[in-house]
């Protein structure tokens, strides 16, 4: 009898690893709300660096942090975390996790554009602008090529609706 007991685990434990080394990646875990749910400073560090990269262990992350570099549980705790919340994937190689982003840079980046926008502007792209025009702080170069843009974004629209 011990040797079917014996023989049983093995396989599954081989089970276990097989399934564990699938080569694809986790699904994209869906949010509740419309947007993503906004990351600390540190989460959005890694993913910055996760973004460059495009996919890597903890040790390739660790690696293009500037000194003082995190502490390899640090970074691997955020990374945890960035999963849990939907942003980062992976995949299982044994006991060794290749990460990667769930979701772009640029809708990573047009969300929490949109929450600024609402939480300091009020959604009003005409306060935005004042705010900006007025700061004092954009040279008449940089005011320009902002007008051009809006003209140029303006002439556009006028012909789609035409």
């Amino acid at each position: 009898m011990l040797p079917v007991f014996i023989s049983f685990n093995i396989q599954y434990s081989l089970f276990n690893i097989r399934y564990s080394t699938n080569p694809l990646p986790m699904p994209l875990k869906k949010n509740t709300a419309d947007a993503p749910a906004s990351l600390t400073r540190a989460e959005e560090e890694v993913m910055q660096i996760l973004w460059q990269v495009e996919k890597g262990m903890i040790h390739d992350l660790l690696d293009k942090f500037p000194e003082p570099k995190p502490a390899y549980n640090t970074v691997s705790t955020i990374v945890r975390i960035l999963e849990q919340k939907g942003f980062v994937g992976h995949k299982a190689y044994g006991r060794t996790h290749e990460y990667f982003p769930l979701i772009s840079k640029q809708d990573y980046t047009k969300s929490s554009f949109r929450g600024f926008m609402t939480n300091y502007f009020g959604n009003s792209y005409k306060s935005l602008a004042s705010f900006f025009a007025s700061d004092g702080k954009l040279t008449i170069k940089e005011l320009e090529e902002i007008q051009k843009t809006i003209d140029m974004e303006i002439r556009k629209q006028k012909e789609e609706k035409q």
